[in-house]
């Protein structure tokens, strides 16, 4: 892999550090009581979160690399790192980030592993690095790019330029922008969509700097009302290994209980608020809608 390349995410850290302060700062001196802001607590757990995920990674990355790079050395292509390559490279990576994004919200199993990163009712900052800690789930979307030709550490290299982007957006102190940014990139505005958990606001805005992706796939929903944070059935604990891992326990409980091995598949894979059609209220002849826990509230957009 050419060193041309650099660790976006080690030299950022400072940048999260500095901006996270200024923001922490900026409540302390100009209060708003429509924004969800800080909490101790909620934000130690996300960096303790942040920090884990780190070490869980760095496990993942091993059987995941050696998959990828076994890809990369079968098949014929191979894409230089050229400047222009390199922006193809991160554009073709934020069109799978968008799908495995969009996969992670309506099958239950990836569910589990996305869960984490929107167990806050806050959002500010250091939401941004509440990441979970079973990110095995994600390697199967980028397949397609090593199979293309894009050498493994070029896709990581633009795995985290990404993650770097989606950093700033966690945020309740910048509004909307000018249009032409709202309407290509991924904002602090759309952002705040995504993270939602009330009405239309569910399951929306997937994209991770670009915002086209939701708009040519039907995904988009612009900011209109001030919003709710968190699931729509919250957990009432800081504890990391719990938010970690509340609901794969919650499959397990569910996989238990099942009556069919059609319903244990359904607990699997479909929506994370699927239920077996005869447990559905008389008045409804389908299944219940996908959200963001095992309790249904709308019709879904997807």
């Amino acid at each position: 892999m050419p060193s041309a390349l650099p660790d976006v995410v080690l030299w950022s850290i400072p940048a999260f550090v500095l901006l996270t302060v200024i923001e922490m700062v900026s409540y302390r001196l100009h209060p708003d009581e429509d924004a969800a802001g800080y909490e101790t607590k909620d934000a130690a757990t996300s960096i303790t979160m942040g920090l884990g995920s780190l070490v869980f990674d760095a496990l993942w990355k091993i059987p995941i690399l050696a998959i990828y790079v076994a890809v990369y050395e079968l098949t014929p292509l191979e894409v230089p790192i050229l400047w222009w390559t390199v922006l193809l490279m991160l554009l073709g990576q934020d069109f799978f980030y968008y799908w495995s994004h969009r996969g992670h919200h309506v099958i239950r199993i990836l569910w589990a592993c996305h869960v984490v990163h929107h167990s806050s009712r806050k959002f500010n900052l250091t939401t941004a690095l509440r990441q979970p800690w079973t990110t095995w789930t994600v390697w199967p979307f980028y397949l397609p790019l090593i199979a293309l030709g894009v050498h493994p550490a070029a896709l990581a290299f633009c795995s985290s330029a990404n993650l770097v982007y989606q950093f700033w957006i966690h945020t309740e102190r910048i509004g909307k922008l000018p249009r032409r940014i709202e309407f290509l990139f991924n904002t602090p505005s759309h952002h705040r969509v995504h993270h939602a958990s009330q009405g239309d606001y569910l399951d929306r805005n997937f994209g991770g700097i670009l915002i086209i992706w939701d708009r040519l796939f039907g995904s988009f929903t612009p900011e209109t009302e001030p919003c709710v944070f968190g699931l729509t059935k919250n957990i009432s604990t800081h504890n990391p290994l719990r938010v970690a891992t509340h609901e794969y326990v919650a499959i397990g409980r569910d996989l238990k209980a099942a009556r069919s091995w059609s319903e244990r598949a359904g607990r699997l894979l479909r929506g994370p608020g699927w239920q077996p059609t005869q447990q559905t209220s008389p008045t409804r002849s389908v299944a219940p809608p996908l959200t963001k826990t095992g309790t249904p509230s709308r019709p879904p957009h997807l």
